[in-house]
Protein backbone atom coordinates (compact mmCIF):
# COMPACT_ATOMS: atom_id res chain seq x y z
CA UNK A 1 0.00 0.00 0.00
CA UNK A 2 1.39 3.42 -0.89
CA UNK A 3 0.60 7.04 -0.22
CA UNK A 4 2.00 10.25 -1.72
CA UNK A 5 3.30 13.01 0.52
CA UNK A 6 2.81 16.73 -0.13
CA UNK A 7 6.22 17.03 -1.76
CA UNK A 8 5.42 14.21 -4.15
CA UNK A 9 7.58 11.50 -2.61
CA UNK A 10 6.04 8.09 -2.19
CA UNK A 11 5.58 6.66 1.30
CA UNK A 12 4.86 2.98 1.71
CA UNK A 13 2.53 1.86 4.49
CA UNK A 14 2.98 -1.71 5.52
CA UNK A 15 -0.46 -3.29 5.78
CA UNK A 16 0.63 -6.18 8.04
CA UNK A 17 2.09 -3.70 10.51
CA UNK A 18 -1.06 -1.62 10.51
CA UNK A 19 -3.20 -4.69 11.09
CA UNK A 20 -0.95 -5.86 13.90
CA UNK A 21 -1.01 -2.46 15.58
CA UNK A 22 -4.80 -2.33 15.33
CA UNK A 23 -5.07 -5.85 16.76
CA UNK A 24 -2.79 -4.95 19.66
CA UNK A 25 -4.81 -1.83 20.39
CA UNK A 26 -8.04 -3.83 20.30
CA UNK A 27 -6.55 -6.49 22.60
CA UNK A 28 -5.37 -3.85 25.05
CA UNK A 29 -8.79 -2.22 25.06
CA UNK A 30 -10.43 -5.61 25.67
CA UNK A 31 -8.01 -6.36 28.50
CA UNK A 32 -8.56 -3.00 30.20
CA UNK A 33 -12.36 -3.16 30.00
CA UNK A 34 -12.33 -6.74 31.29
CA UNK A 35 -9.99 -5.77 34.13
CA UNK A 36 -12.44 -3.02 35.13
CA UNK A 37 -15.44 -5.34 34.92
CA UNK A 38 -13.84 -8.06 37.05
CA UNK A 39 -12.76 -5.53 39.66
CA UNK A 40 -16.29 -4.12 39.67
CA UNK A 41 -17.72 -7.61 40.01
CA UNK A 42 -15.65 -9.22 42.73
CA UNK A 43 -13.36 -6.77 44.57
CA UNK A 44 -14.50 -5.34 47.89
CA UNK A 45 -13.19 -1.95 46.83
CA UNK A 46 -15.19 -1.09 43.73
CA UNK A 47 -13.78 1.16 41.00
CA UNK A 48 -14.92 4.76 41.43
CA UNK A 49 -16.41 4.70 37.94
CA UNK A 50 -18.81 1.93 39.00
CA UNK A 51 -21.21 4.47 40.48
CA UNK A 52 -21.72 5.97 37.05
CA UNK A 53 -21.65 2.62 35.24
CA UNK A 54 -23.97 0.76 37.62
CA UNK A 55 -27.17 1.38 35.71
CA UNK A 56 -25.47 0.46 32.44
CA UNK A 57 -24.17 -2.82 33.89
CA UNK A 58 -27.48 -3.86 35.42
CA UNK A 59 -29.71 -2.59 32.65
CA UNK A 60 -32.20 -1.58 35.35
CA UNK A 61 -33.92 1.77 34.98
CA UNK A 62 -33.93 3.74 38.23
CA UNK A 63 -37.35 3.87 39.90
CA UNK A 64 -37.19 6.73 42.40
CA UNK A 65 -40.30 5.69 44.32
CA UNK A 66 -38.97 2.16 44.69
CA UNK A 67 -35.52 3.37 45.81
CA UNK A 68 -37.08 5.79 48.30
CA UNK A 69 -39.16 2.99 49.82
CA UNK A 70 -36.14 0.69 50.05
CA UNK A 71 -34.04 3.35 51.80
CA UNK A 72 -36.78 4.15 54.32
CA UNK A 73 -37.44 0.47 55.05
CA UNK A 74 -33.71 -0.21 55.47
CA UNK A 75 -33.42 2.61 57.99
CA UNK A 76 -36.40 1.28 59.99
CA UNK A 77 -34.98 -2.23 60.06
CA UNK A 78 -31.52 -1.09 61.14
CA UNK A 79 -33.12 0.93 63.95
CA UNK A 80 -34.96 -2.04 65.46
CA UNK A 81 -33.52 -3.76 68.50
CA UNK A 82 -31.52 -6.82 67.51
CA UNK A 83 -28.32 -8.70 68.19
CA UNK A 84 -25.25 -8.23 66.04
CA UNK A 85 -23.46 -11.57 65.80
CA UNK A 86 -20.11 -12.66 64.42
CA UNK A 87 -18.84 -16.05 63.36
CA UNK A 88 -15.73 -17.36 61.66
CA UNK A 89 -16.38 -19.34 58.48
CA UNK A 90 -14.73 -22.63 57.71
CA UNK A 91 -12.09 -20.84 55.61
CA UNK A 92 -11.33 -18.35 58.39
CA UNK A 93 -13.34 -15.38 57.07
CA UNK A 94 -15.08 -13.26 59.68
CA UNK A 95 -18.81 -13.03 58.98
CA UNK A 96 -21.36 -10.66 60.50
CA UNK A 97 -25.08 -11.22 60.93
CA UNK A 98 -28.07 -9.48 62.48
CA UNK A 99 -30.32 -11.64 64.65
CA UNK A 100 -33.98 -10.84 65.29
CA UNK A 101 -35.51 -13.50 67.57
CA UNK A 102 -39.28 -13.91 67.64
CA UNK A 103 -41.10 -14.24 70.96
CA UNK A 104 -43.16 -17.16 69.64
CA UNK A 105 -41.17 -18.48 66.69
CA UNK A 106 -42.69 -20.86 64.18
CA UNK A 107 -39.67 -20.95 61.86
CA UNK A 108 -36.22 -19.47 61.26
CA UNK A 109 -35.23 -17.48 58.19
CA UNK A 110 -31.60 -17.13 57.11
CA UNK A 111 -31.55 -14.24 54.63
CA UNK A 112 -28.70 -13.60 52.18
CA UNK A 113 -28.53 -10.25 50.39
CA UNK A 114 -27.30 -9.55 46.88
CA UNK A 115 -24.33 -8.05 45.06
CA UNK A 116 -23.04 -4.70 46.36
CA UNK A 117 -26.09 -4.10 48.53
CA UNK A 118 -26.91 -4.81 52.20
CA UNK A 119 -29.04 -6.94 54.50
CA UNK A 120 -31.33 -4.07 55.45
CA UNK A 121 -31.68 -2.73 51.91
CA UNK A 122 -32.68 -6.05 50.35
CA UNK A 123 -34.98 -7.24 53.14
CA UNK A 124 -36.22 -4.06 54.81
CA UNK A 125 -39.54 -3.96 52.96
CA UNK A 126 -40.29 -7.58 53.83
CA UNK A 127 -39.09 -7.48 57.45
CA UNK A 128 -42.45 -6.55 59.00
CA UNK A 129 -44.19 -9.36 57.12
CA UNK A 130 -41.66 -11.91 58.40
CA UNK A 131 -41.89 -10.64 61.97
CA UNK A 132 -45.71 -10.62 61.97
CA UNK A 133 -45.64 -14.25 60.85
CA UNK A 134 -43.55 -15.32 63.86
CA UNK A 135 -40.23 -15.75 62.10
CA UNK A 136 -36.92 -15.61 63.88
CA UNK A 137 -34.58 -14.02 61.34
CA UNK A 138 -30.85 -14.03 60.79
CA UNK A 139 -29.85 -11.45 58.19
CA UNK A 140 -26.34 -12.34 57.05
CA UNK A 141 -23.83 -9.93 55.59
CA UNK A 142 -22.19 -11.55 52.59
CA UNK A 143 -18.41 -11.98 52.51
CA UNK A 144 -16.49 -9.25 50.75
CA UNK A 145 -19.19 -6.71 51.55
CA UNK A 146 -20.08 -4.30 54.34
CA UNK A 147 -18.96 -5.49 57.80
CA UNK A 148 -18.09 -9.08 56.90
CA UNK A 149 -14.51 -9.99 56.08
CA UNK A 150 -12.98 -11.10 52.82
CA UNK A 151 -11.51 -9.14 49.95
CA UNK A 152 -13.68 -10.65 47.22
CA UNK A 153 -17.18 -11.76 46.30
CA UNK A 154 -17.42 -15.09 44.49
CA UNK A 155 -21.01 -14.99 43.21
CA UNK A 156 -22.16 -17.89 45.38
CA UNK A 157 -19.21 -20.25 44.95
CA UNK A 158 -17.66 -19.60 48.37
CA UNK A 159 -20.75 -18.01 49.93
CA UNK A 160 -22.70 -21.30 49.76
CA UNK A 161 -20.44 -22.70 52.47
CA UNK A 162 -21.09 -19.60 54.60
CA UNK A 163 -24.76 -20.60 54.52
CA UNK A 164 -23.81 -23.91 56.15
CA UNK A 165 -21.94 -22.02 58.87
CA UNK A 166 -24.95 -19.81 59.54
CA UNK A 167 -27.22 -22.86 59.69
CA UNK A 168 -24.89 -24.28 62.32
CA UNK A 169 -25.01 -21.06 64.32
CA UNK A 170 -28.81 -20.70 64.37
CA UNK A 171 -29.25 -24.39 65.14
CA UNK A 172 -26.90 -24.11 68.11
CA UNK A 173 -28.70 -20.96 69.23
CA UNK A 174 -32.31 -22.03 68.65
CA UNK A 175 -32.20 -25.84 68.68
CA UNK A 176 -33.23 -28.31 66.00
CA UNK A 177 -37.02 -28.26 66.38
CA UNK A 178 -37.83 -25.16 64.34
CA UNK A 179 -37.81 -25.42 60.53
CA UNK A 180 -35.17 -23.32 58.79
CA UNK A 181 -35.74 -21.58 55.48
CA UNK A 182 -32.94 -20.12 53.38
CA UNK A 183 -33.87 -16.91 51.55
CA UNK A 184 -31.96 -14.83 49.06
CA UNK A 185 -32.30 -12.01 46.54
CA UNK A 186 -30.20 -11.81 43.35
CA UNK A 187 -26.69 -13.04 44.25
CA UNK A 188 -28.16 -14.03 47.61
CA UNK A 189 -30.64 -16.24 45.77
CA UNK A 190 -27.81 -17.84 43.81
CA UNK A 191 -25.97 -18.38 47.11
CA UNK A 192 -28.83 -20.29 48.75
CA UNK A 193 -29.56 -22.25 45.57
CA UNK A 194 -25.92 -23.34 45.34
CA UNK A 195 -26.13 -24.29 49.03
CA UNK A 196 -28.97 -26.64 48.07
CA UNK A 197 -26.36 -28.93 46.55
CA UNK A 198 -24.57 -29.35 49.88
CA UNK A 199 -25.39 -31.86 52.59
CA UNK A 200 -27.94 -29.70 54.40
CA UNK A 201 -29.26 -30.82 57.79
CA UNK A 202 -32.82 -32.10 58.10
CA UNK A 203 -34.07 -28.97 59.87
CA UNK A 204 -33.69 -27.00 56.61
CA UNK A 205 -37.21 -27.24 55.21
CA UNK A 206 -37.10 -24.92 52.23
CA UNK A 207 -35.44 -22.27 50.10
CA UNK A 208 -36.92 -19.03 48.73
CA UNK A 209 -34.91 -17.69 45.78
CA UNK A 210 -35.81 -14.34 44.22
CA UNK A 211 -34.21 -13.51 40.83
CA UNK A 212 -31.11 -15.67 41.17
CA UNK A 213 -28.67 -16.29 38.32
CA UNK A 214 -27.26 -19.70 37.43
CA UNK A 215 -23.48 -19.15 37.63
CA UNK A 216 -20.85 -16.41 37.65
CA UNK A 217 -20.02 -17.14 34.02
CA UNK A 218 -23.67 -17.04 32.93
CA UNK A 219 -24.45 -13.68 34.52
CA UNK A 220 -21.20 -12.11 33.32
CA UNK A 221 -21.88 -13.27 29.77
CA UNK A 222 -25.38 -11.81 29.91
CA UNK A 223 -24.24 -8.46 31.25
CA UNK A 224 -21.36 -8.12 28.79
CA UNK A 225 -23.37 -9.24 25.75
CA UNK A 226 -26.81 -7.81 26.43
CA UNK A 227 -26.28 -4.79 28.68
CA UNK A 228 -22.88 -3.58 27.50
CA UNK A 229 -23.26 -4.85 23.91
CA UNK A 230 -19.72 -6.21 23.84
CA UNK A 231 -18.46 -9.58 22.54
CA UNK A 232 -17.87 -12.05 25.35
CA UNK A 233 -15.53 -14.72 23.94
CA UNK A 234 -12.11 -13.16 24.59
CA UNK A 235 -13.36 -11.19 27.57
CA UNK A 236 -14.72 -14.41 29.05
CA UNK A 237 -11.31 -16.09 28.87
CA UNK A 238 -9.63 -13.05 30.40
CA UNK A 239 -12.29 -12.69 33.10
CA UNK A 240 -12.01 -16.33 34.12
CA UNK A 241 -8.23 -16.00 34.43
CA UNK A 242 -8.57 -12.88 36.59
CA UNK A 243 -11.24 -14.58 38.70
CA UNK A 244 -8.95 -17.61 39.21
CA UNK A 245 -6.06 -15.40 40.26
CA UNK A 246 -8.18 -13.79 42.94
CA UNK A 247 -10.23 -16.72 44.21
CA UNK A 248 -8.61 -19.94 42.96
CA UNK A 249 -11.96 -20.80 41.40
CA UNK A 250 -13.34 -20.87 37.88
CA UNK A 251 -16.40 -18.89 36.84
CA UNK A 252 -18.02 -22.07 35.54
CA UNK A 253 -16.85 -24.65 38.07
CA UNK A 254 -20.27 -24.86 39.76
CA UNK A 255 -23.78 -23.62 39.12
CA UNK A 256 -27.24 -23.58 40.63
CA UNK A 257 -28.17 -26.14 37.96
CA UNK A 258 -25.56 -28.55 39.35
CA UNK A 259 -26.88 -28.00 42.87
CA UNK A 260 -30.59 -28.28 42.10
CA UNK A 261 -30.27 -31.50 40.13
CA UNK A 262 -29.37 -33.33 43.34
CA UNK A 263 -31.25 -31.21 45.89
CA UNK A 264 -33.97 -32.61 48.13
CA UNK A 265 -34.97 -29.29 49.71
CA UNK A 266 -38.20 -27.66 48.42
CA UNK A 267 -37.71 -24.37 46.57
CA UNK A 268 -39.93 -21.36 45.96
CA UNK A 269 -38.67 -19.47 42.91
CA UNK A 270 -39.70 -15.84 42.32
CA UNK A 271 -38.85 -13.53 39.43
CA UNK A 272 -40.12 -10.49 37.53
CA UNK A 273 -40.77 -10.70 33.82
CA UNK A 274 -38.94 -7.43 33.06
CA UNK A 275 -35.69 -8.19 34.87
CA UNK A 276 -32.87 -6.65 32.83
CA UNK A 277 -30.05 -7.65 35.18
CA UNK A 278 -30.79 -11.35 35.73
CA UNK A 279 -32.97 -12.60 32.87
CA UNK A 280 -36.05 -14.51 33.94
CA UNK A 281 -34.89 -17.39 31.75
CA UNK A 282 -32.34 -18.25 34.43
CA UNK A 283 -35.10 -18.86 36.96
CA UNK A 284 -36.88 -21.06 34.43
CA UNK A 285 -33.62 -23.00 34.00
CA UNK A 286 -33.32 -23.38 37.76
CA UNK A 287 -36.94 -24.45 38.09
CA UNK A 288 -36.58 -27.10 35.39
CA UNK A 289 -33.38 -28.45 36.95
CA UNK A 290 -34.79 -28.65 40.48
CA UNK A 291 -35.32 -32.27 41.55
CA UNK A 292 -37.02 -31.30 44.81
CA UNK A 293 -40.62 -30.12 45.30
CA UNK A 294 -40.85 -26.66 43.74
CA UNK A 295 -43.09 -23.64 43.33
CA UNK A 296 -42.88 -20.78 40.84
CA UNK A 297 -44.09 -17.20 41.42
CA UNK A 298 -43.77 -14.86 38.43
CA UNK A 299 -44.57 -11.14 38.63
CA UNK A 300 -45.49 -9.45 35.34
CA UNK A 301 -43.73 -6.13 34.76
CA UNK A 302 -41.27 -6.34 37.66
CA UNK A 303 -37.62 -5.47 37.07
CA UNK A 304 -34.69 -6.81 39.10
CA UNK A 305 -35.50 -7.38 42.77
CA UNK A 306 -38.84 -5.58 42.43
CA UNK A 307 -41.28 -8.50 42.59
CA UNK A 308 -42.30 -7.86 46.20
CA UNK A 309 -42.73 -4.15 45.45
CA UNK A 310 -44.92 -4.87 42.41
CA UNK A 311 -47.14 -7.56 43.95
CA UNK A 312 -46.85 -7.60 47.73
CA UNK A 313 -50.08 -9.49 48.35
CA UNK A 314 -49.32 -12.16 45.79
CA UNK A 315 -45.76 -12.54 47.01
CA UNK A 316 -46.82 -12.87 50.66
CA UNK A 317 -49.51 -15.38 49.75
CA UNK A 318 -46.97 -17.50 47.85
CA UNK A 319 -44.59 -17.47 50.83
CA UNK A 320 -47.33 -18.29 53.37
CA UNK A 321 -48.57 -21.19 51.24
CA UNK A 322 -44.99 -22.43 50.94
CA UNK A 323 -44.64 -22.39 54.74
CA UNK A 324 -47.96 -24.13 55.22
CA UNK A 325 -46.90 -26.94 52.93
CA UNK A 326 -43.38 -27.47 54.25
CA UNK A 327 -43.23 -26.32 57.89
CA UNK A 328 -44.07 -29.86 58.98
CA UNK A 329 -42.06 -31.66 56.32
Amino acid sequence: MKNVSKNGTKRYLHAPGIVMAAAMAASLSTYLTTKFLVKAAVDREAPKALQKAGELLSGVQQDNAFLTELAAAAKRLEGKAHERVEIVSRDGTNLVGHFFPSKNPKRIIIAMHGWRTSWSYDFGTMADFLEKNDCTILYAEQRGQNSSGGDYMSFGLAERYDVLDWIGWVTERCGEKLPIYLAGVSMGATTVLMAAGLDLPGNVHGIAADCGFTSPQAIWKHVINKNLHLPYALRGIMADSMFRNRLQMSTDEYSTIDALKCSKVPVLFAHGTEDHFVPIGMTYENYEACAAPKKLFIVPGADHGMSYYFDRKGYEAAVINFWKEFDQR
